[in-house]
């Protein structure tokens, strides 16, 4: 397993708990920065890699997809989202939020691992027409569709807050000119 396969999982990992853990004011930065980190990680392997365009290449692409997008559903859904008392929509994640995300990084990475060195695994990829390059988009395509399904997830839920909460104070009205 070559040493960008650890580093960008690694990437990854940090990015999303370090914008995520603790009580975080949810802003356009926020969401964008992972959704840049996906861009530059799939453009970085798509240029390179070819993606399938049939067979069990393709299936297994699109299923790590798939299960990419749940995942980052589940990992949307872990959190709490508010409305702080500035006003301003924040979101809260926990224990739970971080080992979601490293069970999911520590599975890829061991699954990677196994690629390269479990013969029966081996056996299974070729038996189903997956090659290195389909495993390769796979992987890539999963943790991008669970990092934007988790930057999706948190806008949406941020956006669906209601505009005050109850018992904060309104704006006093403006007076008029001539009244």
């Amino acid at each position: 397993m070559s040493a960008s396969v650890w580093i960008i999982n690694l990437v990854v990992l940090g990015v999303v708990l370090e914008a995520d853990l603790g009580r975080r004011k949810i802003t356009w930065l926020r969401l964008a920065r992972p959704v840049l980190v996906a861009g530059a990680i799939i453009i970085y392997y798509l240029r390179r890699t070819p993606v399938a365009t049939g067979g069990g290449g393709l299936d297994f692409e699109l299923g790590l997809a798939v299960l990419g997008i749940l995942l980052g559903l589940a990992a949307g859904a872990i959190f709490a989202v508010f409305r702080g008392a500035d006003g301003f929509p924040r979101s809260q994640a926990g224990l739970g939020y971080a080992m979601l995300w490293v069970a999911v990084i520590g599975a890829r990475l061991g699954f990677a691992y196994a690629t390269s060195h479990s013969h029966s695994l081996q056996v299974w990829l070729g038996t189903h027409h997956i090659t290195s390059d389909a495993l390769t988009v796979a992987l890539i395509l999963m943790a991008a569709g669970m990092l934007l399904a988790r930057t999706g997830t948190l806008m949406f839920r941020a956006r669906a807050l209601p505009s005050a909460a109850p018992g904060l104070p309104r704006a006093a009205p403006r007076a008029t000119a001539g009244h």
